[in-house]
């Protein structure tokens, strides 16, 4: 687990697309987060308090979190120094990026004897299992979507906190960097050897209470022929009972594979159910989650409107309508 609540640091991130980690963990999160710590040239401003490390400290502050997703994973010469100073004020970090925070020379061994840890949250373990199969008891909504990138770890946020809400028992199980700073833990699912994703998977869904849902993040797409196999594995790991179909409505090509077109939501519902099916005959497709970011709201309206019709089942945008259509209709069933 990683220890809140968090510093967020920013560096100097040139938008908000670069800020996406600590905008995730503000949005969702915003109670485990002390403040901002912003380098000159940064340009995204989360709009809470801009503290020092030593200030973050007096307010509380456990882990300093590199919030940022740059070109290339590196973190910024800097950046290091920042990572220093958090160390020498008791604070654990913790980083998404590729480069590793354990690869930054004298790093590890100043968190040694300051008795902090660092975290890289995209380094999986080494032991997980191989799947066995095995139905566990409880039950789990899994988001999938025509492409990448469309909202899968927003709408399963969104109903982990509608149902508390309701006061019923659920869970958000992160699987990407994101999702895991977040929550404080979860599966780096995409730095899992191939043959073990599935078990990890299985490994981060347990055994639980009959009346208690998982909502398990989302990876990837089966339509994509880049990351299809990490969202197989989501599927035949988490075995679920529910799923959530995901779309954006802007695209008409896949992200990054502009030769390959998107599939329709009626093409996504007929294949992820057949590959659920094979490790759970009674899952179901209970709704429709989608990103209108880019629309206006009228046009939102319509086009979920227009998704409803052509599947029959309910649809929405969880940030802008909220997910309560999709938690009744999860419920009812």
């Amino acid at each position: 687990m990683i220890k809140k609540p968090y510093l967020l640091f920013l560096g100097d991130a040139h938008d908000r697309l670069a800020a996406k980690v600590a905008i995730g963990i503000r949005d969702w999160r915003p109670h485990d987060v002390v403040g901002q710590l912003r380098l000159a040239g940064c340009k995204p401003d989360l709009l809470i308090p801009e503290l020092t490390i030593g200030g973050a400290v007096e307010k509380g502050a456990q882990t300093m979190v590199v919030g940022v997703a740059n070109r290339g994973g590196i973190i910024a010469k800097e950046w290091e120094k920042v990572c220093f100073q958090a160390i020498e004020a008791g604070l654990d970090v913790a980083s998404g990026l590729h480069q590793k925070l354990t690869d930054i020379p004298g790093l590890a061994e100043a968190a040694e004897r300051r008795g902090c840890k660092l975290h890289d949250v995209r380094t999986a373990r080494t032991d997980y299992p191989i799947a066995d199969g095995r139905r566990r008891t409880g039950k789990r909504c899994l988001a999938v979507g025509t492409d990448t990138s469309v909202g899968k770890m927003y709408v399963a946020l969104a109903m982990e906190r509608e149902m508390i809400e309701q006061g019923n028992k659920a869970t958000f199980r992160a699987t990407g960097q994101t999702g895991i700073l977040i929550q404080g833990s979860g599966v780096p699912l995409d730095a899992v050897v191939g043959d073990f994703m599935a078990g990890a998977v299985e490994e981060l869904a347990p055994d639980n209470d009959e009346d208690h849902w998982d909502f398990v993040e989302g990876q990837g797409s089966l339509f994509h022929a880049s990351y299809s196999g990490v969202t197989l594995a989501l599927i035949h790991g988490s075995k679920p009972d529910a799923l959530v179909l995901c779309q954006d409505p802007t695209r008409e090509t896949m992200r990054g594979l502009p030769m390959y077109k998107q599939p329709s939501l009626i093409e996504l519902r007929d294949v992820a159910l057949t590959m659920a099916r094979i490790v759970n005959p009674d899952c179901k497709v209970i709704g429709i989650s989608i990103n209108t970011s880019e629309i206006d709201e009228s046009d939102a309206k319509w086009l979920i409107e227009a998704a409803e019709k052509e599947t029959d089942l309910p649809a929405t945008d969880p940030v802008r309508f909220g997910v309560r259509k999709l938690v009744n209709s999860l419920l009812e069933d």
